[in-house]
């Protein structure tokens, strides 16, 4: 081939569908069987059973907690959060450009890192991206609590010794110390989501990170892609359709309706998922448990969407997804909806620190290529 002979163009499904772009050891989703895990775990198994410290520990470092490395990893979270005044004054910078919780998070970032000295992974060994990696995660929720009280004019609580992060971070937003069944549903929902394959957000992260920019930075990108509807962005959208429903005799017209004139239903298909969300099947569990009339209207709703989504759009296998369903688990922990999304960025933000570390350790930038379709050069005159 000579030197000006073009390469052979390569045909890519649209959105990169299928593509393989690296390998991870982080986590795997396996659509068609409707499983996904954690390193070595079972990421359902987790969800229902693990604490949030412990699915975290798993994912950034690689091993599983034990009753010997707990105290070195609660170290490290505890080292972290020291220096508060670093973090207040990056929430406050942050707060009085905008009341908005997940843009001022996306402020915050930056700040905080900047405050903290935090350097490019490129110019970091292993050990020091570890350290800020679970720094930036840890002063995460405290950040998003921390707007979220500043926006609503309210002071910031002071912190239960012996409470976890799931169990403070429920005080902070709802203002009620949960009990051990509030916390153990919103765990179960941070820890469903704290990964899940090369999504938008997490491949973002990864981009960012392959230039050996810093973590802080790469968290930023993840969160941008994060904040759109069509990835993280709607949960709080999945409650619209019970909410205009209201009563069970009006699903099946509204659902028609919005299929007729050609809208999406929110809360229902997965782009990877070829069965049911296995996420969904967890987050219906938890919602279950609690009961209700809004479950009962739920559980209506899903059954008859996913039956006429069928009629409509054969061979599609469009299930409820687990923004349906972790809508209705955060709605019952006393969470605002406006909390929703900021609330999966600080179960997500494990991890994207967790590929993060891993993306820093290949020396190679991810660059691929385009292939123009615009016109041609046109000849001199």
């Amino acid at each position: 081939m000579s030197a000006m002979t073009a390469p052979t163009p390569i045909d890519v499904p649209r959105g990169l569908a299928g593509v393989v772009v690296a390998e991870t050891a982080v986590s795997d989703v396996r659509g068609d069987e409707g499983f996904y895990q954690y390193r070595d775990r079972s990421a359902i198994e987790l969800a229902a059973s693990a604490t949030f410290e412990d699915a975290w520990q798993l994912l950034v470092t690689g091993d599983a907690a034990t009753d010997a490395s707990r105290g070195a990893f609660a170290g490290r979270v505890a080292a972290a959060l020291e220096r508060r005044d670093d973090v207040e004054a990056a929430v406050a910078a942050a707060a009085s450009a905008t009341p908005d919780v997940l843009a001022g998070l996306a402020a915050a970032w930056p700040l905080l890192g900047a405050r903290r000295g935090i350097r490019p992974l490129y110019d970091l060994d292993e050990d020091q991206r570890l350290d800020d990696a679970i720094s930036l995660a840890a002063w995460t929720p405290v950040i998003v609590v921390a707007l979220w009280r500043r926006a609503h004019g309210e002071a910031v609580l002071p912190a239960h010794e012996g409470r976890g992060v799931v169990a403070n971070y429920l005080h902070q937003v709802t203002g009620a110390v949960p009990d051990e069944a509030t916390e153990r549903a919103l765990t179960a929902y941070l820890i469903a989501v704290m990964d899940h394959g090369f999504n938008a957000s997490t491949f973002t992260a990864r981009v960012i990170a392959s230039t050996g920019a810093d973590a802080a930075a790469c968290l930023v990108g993840a969160l941008g892609a994060l904040t759109g509807p069509l990835h993280g962005g709607a949960p709080s959208r999945a409650l619209d359709g019970l909410d205009a429903v209201g009563t069970a005799d009006r699903i099946e017209p509204w659902i028609r309706g919005e299929l007729a004139a050609g809208r999406r239903l929110m809360g229902f298909g997965h782009a990877v998922y070829r069965t049911a969300d296995p996420r969904a099947e967890l987050m219906k569990e938890v919602a279950l448990r609690t009961g209700g009339a809004r479950v009962e209207l739920a559980v209506r709703f899903q059954e008859t969407a996913e039956r006429l989504l069928a009629e409509a759009k054969p061979g599609r296998e469009l299930h409820a997804n687990v923004e349906f369903w972790a809508a209705l688990v955060m709605e019952r922990c006393g969470l605002p909806r406006s909390m929703f999304t900021p609330t999966f960025a600080v179960g997500r933000t494990i991890g994207w620190t967790a590929h993060i570390l891993e993306q820093a350790r290949d020396p190679k930038i991810i660059r691929p290529s385009a292939r123009y379709v615009g016109p041609q050069v046109r000849a001199a005159a």
